[in-house]
């Protein structure tokens, strides 16, 4: 069987991780000379305790290459193929990571998808990659899945405050104050690996309703859809999003998944979005 590995920017619950047997891979989180890996040395919720108390915003680093290698040794031993979801290598040095490590397993057969995304998307995706792994599927059929899905996926989501963005270098200083002197709420979405603007509302109101109107508007529904919702801190809010989307789209199942720590850095508390894939 192929071998599925995620990491942790894929959102998905440990015990849902743990269930199916996927092998996760931790993100690295410093702050100031401390280091965590965000698997089992620190969890979204201790994030938050520290992130709030911190002076300093904390940086984030791809997973060592040497994590993998004992995933390698199994494959090699098994004479099984390794197929690395990764989120998107603009925005993460996951992919170049995986790349580093597999170089010294030049035998086994190592694939590293660079989805172009992260979150929920990248947890539906690595979703699939497992269902196909478990049916039999050889790692050809399941890279042309998930080469399929890629291009289709959309992530549009909200933050609370542009603070950590800006903080972040993911937009300048000044359009934040603008932003938030005008009391404007920005729609911004994952498109080609990066984040970019969608749309402004002024309200966070009026733009939890616009999530629901562009995701009525893009999303057929379906199984295939595989239509979810991100937060941090936000459950509330997430599960009245879910309630409201269940009566516009057909989808029967839409997960909430919680943003990690490596995410949570950059899009900081109270973050909210959603997650699809269009036809």
């Amino acid at each position: 069987m192929t071998i599925i590995v995620a990491d942790t920017t894929c959102g998905l619950p440990r015990d849902l991780i743990a269930q199916r047997g996927i092998v996760l891979i931790p993100q690295v989180v410093m702050f100031g000379e401390e280091s965590f890996h965000d698997d089992k040395e620190l969890d979204t919720a201790a994030f938050l305790q520290k992130l709030k108390a911190a002076k300093e915003l904390p940086k984030t680093a791809a997973p060592e290459p040497p994590l993998y290698y004992p995933i390698f040794e199994e494959a090699k031993k098994k004479r099984e193929s390794v197929i690395i979801v990764a989120p998107t290598g603009k925005a993460s040095g996951t992919v170049r990571s995986a790349e580093i490590a597999a170089q010294e397993f030049p035998g086994v057969d190592i694939r590293v998808v660079d989805t172009l995304t992260i979150s929920c998307n990248l947890g539906s995706l690595v979703l699939v990659a497992d269902d196909m792994a478990k049916a039999g599927k050889s790692a050809d059929e399941i890279v042309a899945k998930l080469n399929d899905m890629i291009p289709r996926g959309k992530i549009y989501f909200l933050v609370d405050t542009l603070e950590y963005l800006a903080k972040g270098g993911r937009i300048g200083g000044a359009k934040r104050l603008l932003a938030e002197l005008l009391e404007i709420k920005p729609i911004l979405q994952v498109k080609d690996g990066q984040v970019e603007p969608f749309e402004q509302q002024r309200t966070k109101k009026r733009a939890l309703a616009r999530l629901v109107e562009v995701v009525v508007e893009q999303c057929k529904g379906g199984e295939n859809a595989h239509l979810c919702v991100l937060q941090v801190e936000a459950e509330p809010e997430a599960e009245l999003l879910v309630t409201e989307l269940k009566s516009r789209v057909n989808v029967p199942n839409i997960p909430i998944y919680e943003l990690p720590p490596a995410i949570v850095v950059h899009a900081g508390p109270r973050a909210m979005g959603v997650g699809f894939f269009v036809e």
